[in-house]
């Protein structure tokens, strides 16, 4: 049974154990892609270097590129309930959260594929 990690630590560390980490990173190219906000994480990137990266261009997103921000979260099927409880008064944090979001969306969608394919 699918249970949504609470932090992004136990997220990765779900995704590694079932080796599932590859096709996170891959999941989450292919969607960025298809919003057209290119992004190209290598394979091989670390847990914590893919989570400071993906922050860093969700934070430049929401501050410059709002309309591209709001397409990559309808592409990539962020639930927007969740995005409307979260505090945007500091775009850091905002960033921070949204990036979680996404990680977890994207790791729902590796999950289901590799457990019933």
């Amino acid at each position: 049974m699918y249970i949504a990690p609470v932090t992004v630590d136990l997220l990765f560390s779900e995704a590694e154990k079932e080796t599932l980490y590859i096709k996170l990173v891959e999941q989450l190219n292919k969607d960025f892609n298809l919003a057209n906000e290119g992004v190209d994480f290598p394979l091989s990137i670390s847990p914590e270097e893919l989570k400071i990266q993906l922050h860093e261009k969700i934070y430049r997103l929401i501050q410059y590129k709002f309309a591209e921000y709001l397409n990559l979260l309808y592409i990539i099927d962020v639930s927007e309930q969740q995005i409307k409880e979260l505090d945007g008064s500091d775009l850091v944090i905002l960033a921070e959260e949204v990036s979680f979001l996404i990680l977890k969306r994207e790791w729902q969608k590796v999950w289901f594929r590799n457990k019933y394919k």
